[in-house]
């Protein structure tokens, strides 16, 4: 087993030296990255060439970070809202008419059919609504969104379960995620966390940003975008939402919806050619620009509520249809302020309401002392282990050594490849690593000492040394993998951090502790035919 072909030794020694390659670019910022991928000649292959870089985390280079929570008293309103309009749908298809309308309560609706006959259709037709909650991990759970209560006066009740708000609540958080990691692309931003928080918030850090208040900007808000009729009847199926043409003032809008934002297929900022003032330029999809050129079509001379967020941004009279399938968005707009509207209507609308719990700025000084301390700790440890090493098992230890060394840059390299955030606990994880893995070799050779002292020959205490030590390696390094996946999914932020990377130095502890320990031992041997052991 000592024995190595030339081919296996090229094929270990390659493959060690693309790991340690792909580290390479971490060493170096994004701009020369860049500058060094545009400067290769055309012909040559750029996928060859390592370009993915370990990602700096918050605590490191400084940035900002905002803690959103859902709105649940918003999302139980907004879903009532929802179901009252699910049950006018099924009451206009069976043509039964309710009694008094239809009621929003708190956590439901409440409808009065006071037919028995009339009833009695339309209750399997509600019944459909209360649709099966399943679990990504289970399937069906046997729960139900909703809760439908039959009165003998004729009064039905819809009411929303916990465990629908629940799963309503999960779906949020898992959408409002996708949402608010398109929002931060467009914005240029470079490498966000986002990362769910317990069972209703989101965590989103950006580092090397300084600027938390467009941050808020971009994700605080819905970017609901609704087109709407104003109406001339206050008392009639109206909202009463603040206009801003009005400064604030509220007009009555029609609740029907004519065409929303999530027929949009882009969204631009731009100048209005007249005025010069900024403005939003849209476009919809073959959907969206049906519906908007028939309710244009249908309602020339009307006022159209272009309605952001429960608010009129502007109220335009409609001259003519519109069937082209696009349209401006004006309303006393800033230049900042056109751009952020345009970035949230293409990223879409959130599924929910969420409101900013915590925000915090890292200063880039104390993200450069973290760095400066990481160094430092590393080095110390690094040394003061590698001085061990060749003080205590001389030949050996300097093996040792080179396969540290090794285990360090596959680290960086597989942190590279996956483009993982490092963060100041994950460089305690690449100290802590350099001590489990110099703890293989040692294990490794006290047993190489045991069994020379207990007469074998120098080459079958080397074999034995490696074999015995074998299993205790695996059992080690799989017990604190263990631990290391439970920090992973049970923990959060730079827990998750410091997991990633002693998991990743785990892996690189056998290859390097053993495949390549090994080999070196093995070419020695052969290169210089020793009688003893060289500790």
């Amino acid at each position: 087993m000592l024995r190595f072909s030339r081919t296996k030794i090229i094929a270990t020694l390659v493959a060690i030296l693309i790991g340690l390659s792909l580290a390479v670019p971490s060493f170096f910022s994004a701009d020369q990255r860049k500058g060094f991928m545009a400067a290769l000649p055309g012909w040559f292959p750029a996928w060859i060439v390592p370009s993915r870089a370990i990602v700096l985390g918050l605590d490191l280079q400084g940035g900002s970070q905002l803690l959103l929570e859902v709105d649940q008293t918003e999302l139980v309103a907004s879903q009532a809202k929802g179901l009252r309009d699910e049950v006018r749908g099924v009451l206009q298809r069976e043509n039964v008419r309710a009694d008094g309308g239809i009621g929003i309560l708190q956590r439901g609706v409440q409808v009065r059919i006071a037919d028995a006959a009339a009833r009695a259709k339309v209750m399997p037709k509600l019944q459909e609504l209360a649709q099966p909650i399943s679990n990504p991990l289970v399937g069906q759970t046997g729960g139900r969104t909703l809760d439908i209560n039959e009165q003998p006066d004729g009064l039905i009740r819809l009411a929303l379960t916990d465990a629908g708000i629940n799963e309503r609540t999960r779906r949020a958080v898992t959408q409002g995620i996708e949402v608010i990691r398109r929002r931060l692309d467009s914005t240029g931003t470079l490498e966000p966390s986002i990362q769910q928080q317990g069972a209703d918030r989101i965590l989103i850090q950006v580092p090397g940003l300084q600027d938390p208040e467009r941050l808020e900007a971009l994700l605080g808000k819905t970017a609901k975008l609704e087109f709407r009729m104003i109406s001339d009847n206050p008392a009639g199926d109206v909202d009463m939402l603040p206009s801003r043409d009005e400064r604030g003032a509220k007009v009555a809008v029609e609740r029907r919806v004519m065409a929303d934002g999530g027929d949009l297929t882009d969204a631009q900022p731009a100048f209005d050619q007249q005025t010069h003032e900024p403005m939003v330029s849209f476009k919809f999809n073959l959907k969206g620009a049906q519906r908007f050129g028939q309710a244009t079509s249908e309602n020339v001379g009307r006022r159209m509520a272009i309605v952001l967020d429960n608010e009129v941004v502007s109220a335009p009279v409609i001259r003519s249809a519109i069937t082209g399938g696009s349209g401006q968005i004006t309303g006393n707009f800033s230049v900042q302020q056109a751009n952020d509207l345009s970035i949230l209507l293409r990223a879409g609308a959130l599924p929910a309401k969420f409101t900013v719990v915590e925000r915090r700025v890292v200063g880039p000084g104390l993200g450069s002392d973290s760095i400066r301390a990481g160094k430092i700790a590393t080095g110390v440890a690094g040394l003061l282990v590698v001085a061990f090493m060749f003080l205590t098992y001389g030949t050996f230890g300097f093996i040792a050594n080179i396969a540290l060394i090794v285990h360090v840059g596959l680290i960086l390299g597989l942190m590279s490849v996956l483009e993982a955030t490092m963060t100041l606990p994950g460089i305690a994880g690449i100290v802590l690593t350099i001590g489990t893995a110099v703890d293989s070799n040692v294990l490794i050779y006290e047993r190489m000492r045991e069994e020379h002292r207990a007469g074998r020959s120098l080459v079958s205490a080397l074999q034995a040394g490696f074999d015995r030590a074998f299993a205790t390696i695996i059992d080690s390094n799989s017990t604190m993998a263990i631990a290391a996946l439970i920090l992973f999914f049970l923990g959060s932020g730079p827990v998750k951090g410091f997991a990633v990377v002693f998991i990743l130095g785990i892996l690189t502890t056998v290859i390097t502790a053993v495949t390549l320990t090994r080999m070196m031992i093995a070419v020695w041997y052969k290169s210089f035919r020793p009688k003893a052991l060289p500790f």
